[in-house]
């Protein structure tokens, strides 16, 4: 049981990023173009994950039986988990009440932690961490390669595999789109197999963290240091080339971390002082050269001003407004909006009547056709960009602290873990500091890989008291 545990863990861990591209291929071909993703198709990875769990079950179960050791105990990152799961049901109970939005913010908030809480209960293999972390190499370069060839692809071929033949834009009922493109350029944000730049810039994370751990290791000893280098050259290109200012600024605190922990103080501390001084010189050329690629106004104001709104918010609702009101869920359920700079031209969007056309603020699309009147109200979705802040609004300054509690736990535990397992602390902080500005576990691959890889680093105490052994 247990081998074949962890063979369904490393192929879970290797198909995941590729999701939304099979979903959409697979739509096309069933369903045929321009079609949204089917749902049964969509829920595959969560099917696996739930045999994967089940398996897990089952084994505790067997060895509980068989040694006569009892169920595995229960510890405070437990306990999180659980009293969020409680207070989810009671804000559910006296807010809005309504089944499909907890369903969807459940599926985002709640299935990944729910996967690390019963995923942990078993013991994981030296060998599985070995081919865990090739196997997370090995499909970093695959997508990257075929990422860096996506900037180079006609839209054709992307609309032949069942991609939406628009770009930047998210349509809850529509494909997804191939790319994003930085506003005001054509240049475009590779995400390769996944459904944006973020998601991939994120994801991207976990083998860079590997291929990086890899590489300074070599450095004291200046052994074996080429096909480390090159790996590791090829993801940070690649993660380079998302432009998502929050993978670039995980990748700089793994970076500093990893480099203080790993190398001798000496070699560290010119290390960062050189990645810092790259780091400050390809900035300032990139904003005067090209400052819409850097700056990006609008997506920077949103960074500020919707955490801000989102602690207005928390305030005037201290118990929450319910799961699924805020964040990826609220994406899913609200009318599809799209905010443009006053004085924009938003004539190309009247082909798309399913669109909320906003222009300074102001509503332009749809209106009433019938009546001749203005545009009525649109739903538009509440998005705090910021994943702590998302769990305040759904479950108020309880579900903000205990989501946040959790998160401190994992990390003070994972900074004390195995030195082969370092890595995952690297990726783990990453991924949570890109939370203070992105919805981060909002993307399968990223939630999923990263929860499936902390549960097997934190086993649960044993009923003896001891932490298991790996």
């Amino acid at each position: 049981m247990k081998q074949l545990r962890e063979s369904l863990a490393l192929a879970l861990l290797a198909v995941l990023p590729f999701s939304a591209f099979l979903v959409t291929v697979g739509t096309r071909v069933i369903a045929g173009p321009n079609q949204a993703p089917l749902t049964m198709l969509a829920f595959w990875k969560e099917g696996l994950l739930a045999i994967l769990c089940g398996m897990v079950i089952l084994e505790v179960l067997g060895s509980s039986k068989r040694d006569h050791d009892g169920i595995p105990g229960f510890d405070m990152l437990d306990a999180c988990i659980v009293l969020l799961f409680v207070l989810s049901v009671i804000v559910h109970r006296f807010t809005h009440g309504e089944l499909r939005a907890y369903i969807y913010g459940f599926r985002y908030d709640f299935i990944p932690l729910v996967a690390f809480l019963i995923v942990r209960r078993v013991q994981w293999s030296d060998a599985f961490w070995k081919r865990a972390f090739a196997v997370l190499l090995s499909v970093g370069v695959l997508i990257g390669l075929y990422g860096i060839a996506t900037m180079m692809l006609p839209v054709s071929f992307f609309t032949a595999l069942g991609y939406s033949d628009l770009h930047s834009l998210y349509l809850p009922d529509a494909p997804i789109a191939a790319f994003q493109q930085i506003g005001g350029t054509g240049i475009r944000r590779v995400q390769s197999v996944m459904s944006g730049p973020n998601q991939l810039g994120l994801w991207l994370l976990i083998p860079w963290s590997i291929a990086l751990v890899s590489l300074l290791r070599t450095i004291p000893s200046r052994k074996a240091w080429i096909q480390p280098l090159v790996i590791f050259a090829m993801l940070d290109l690649v993660l380079s080339l998302t432009f998502s200012r929050a993978a670039w600024l995980s990748a700089t605190v793994i970076f500093v971390i990893a480099a203080l922990r790993i190398l001798p103080r000496k070699y560290a501390l010119v290390g960062i002082g050189a990645v810092a001084g790259i780091g400050i010189v390809s900035v300032g050329a990139l904003s005067f050269l090209a400052p819409e690629i850097v700056m990006r106004a609008a997506s920077t104001r949103d960074h500020l001003t919707r955490p801000i709104a989102a602690v207005r918010m928390i305030r005037d609702h201290p118990i929450g407004l319910g799961l699924g009101a805020a964040g990826p869920a609220s994406n899913r359920l609200s009318d599809p909006c799209v905010f443009l700079e006053p004085g924009a031209d938003a004539a190309w969007a009247k082909d798309r009547p399913q669109l909320c056309v906003f222009v300074g603020g102001e509503q332009v699309q749809p209106f009433d056709s019938a009546q001749g009147g203005p545009p009525e109200p649109c739903n538009c979705p509440l998005l705090p960009e910021n994943w702590y802040l998302q769990l305040g609004v759904e479950l108020g300054i309880a579900g903000f602290l205990l989501f946040l509690g959790w998160t401190l736990l994992a990390l003070f535990g994972l900074a004390r873990i195995d030195r082969e397992q370092f890595p995952v602390f690297l990726a783990f902080l990453g991924i949570s500091v890109a939370a203070l500005v992105l919805h981060a576990w909002e993307d399968s691959a990223v939630a999923y890989s990263m929860m499936i890889l902390v549960a097997a680093c934190l086993p649960v105490m044993g009923s003896t008291g001891v932490r298991a052994r790996r």
